[in-house]
């Protein structure tokens, strides 16, 4: 049933949203199926996933996540609402930790899911965006230099990523957990070992933001394939700019930098946001970045409805 399903959903994405790469099978798990009114049927898959105590994605989930990957095929997006109920179903009968969340990664585009969504507790709390770099325009003057980072900027470099945290925390799925320091100087002490850039923007000597990023290919049997289509790209991990210095061109000087290295020899780029973040969405819109994935969490798994 599966391959059906597969290549109509395919077929759907690609209406939906040109940057929408192919559906790929789901991974192993708990196979949901549900007959629509119509008599055709819809499916889905459920893992659950538990991340250990000090782990580093516990920084932006859940200790325990249960996460839908639907198969629609065809159907419209409303048919999540009956997915959705069949799921609500089973979790019913499950015993869950308080630290836990249902997740749906779904099309930006598909409004309809959305508000299926909505309707059974989820909330938008994070976007994958993307951008396809235009013809370059003339260069900007920033009120900052930039340089890449080194060993010696790790004690910054905990400290700023800490400031994104913590504001993120209070806007989406972020969560401060007791080792997030140990954690964050542990994740930029690999990038800084592996090569990977990392740049720090300065403002009369002090430092007062960083960048994170690198290069990443989606090919087939990659985790980039179930997001973005074949090739390489560019992917900023984390912009963080310390509080006194927000909103005055720090964040636009160190994205400006980063593109033009992960931009080299790359069909696009990629990140994560908050949408309920202030800030956040108006920046990445005005340096051509677009919604096409939704992340919709809900906490704790026992509230799906």
């Amino acid at each position: 049933m599966s391959a059906p399903l597969l290549a109509a959903q395919s077929a759907r994405f690609a209406e939906l949203d040109p940057l929408l790469p192919a559906a790929v099978a789901p991974p192993e798990g708990e196979g949901l199926v549900v007959a629509l009114p119509g008599g055709d049927r819809v499916a889905g898959v459920v893992t659950r996933t538990e991340h250990p105590r000090g782990a580093a994605p516990t920084l932006w989930a859940a200790s325990e996540v249960w996460e839908l990957h639907p198969l629609l095929g065809g159907a419209p997006g409303s048919a999540m609402d009956v997915l959705l109920r069949r799921w609500a179903g089973a979790m019913a009968r499950v015993a869950v930790e308080q630290d836990s969340s249902c997740l749906v990664t779904w099309p930006s585009r598909d409004v309809a899911a959305s508000a299926a969504l909505l309707a059974h507790g989820f909330a938008p709390l994070s976007v994958l965006a993307v951008r396809v770099p235009a013809a370059r325009g003339p260069s900007r003057r920033h009120p900052v230099s930039v340089r890449r980072a080194g060993f010696e900027d790790l004690e910054f470099l905990t400290r700023s990523a800490m400031a994104e945290l913590e504001y993120s925390a209070q806007v989406g799925s972020a969560v401060v957990r007791p080792a997030a320091p140990r954690i964050k100087w542990a994740s930029l002490s690999v990038h800084l070992a592996q090569g990977d850039p990392v740049w720090i923007a300065e403002r009369g000597g002090e430092p007062v933001g960083h960048l994170e990023g690198w290069q990443t290919v989606s090919a087939p049997a990659s985790w980039a394939e179930t997001r973005v289509p074949h090739g390489r790209w560019g992917y900023v991990n984390c912009l963080s700019v310390l509080p006194g210095s927000r909103g005055s061109g720090v964040g636009g000087a160190l994205v400006d930098t980063a593109h033009d290295e992960l931009l080299n020899g790359a069909v696009g780029s990629f990140l994560y946001f908050n949408p309920p973040n202030p800030l956040s969405p108006v920046f990445w819109a005005r340096r051509g970045y677009r919604p096409l994935w939704t992340l919709w969490e809900l906490r704790p798994a026992s509230a799906l409805r």
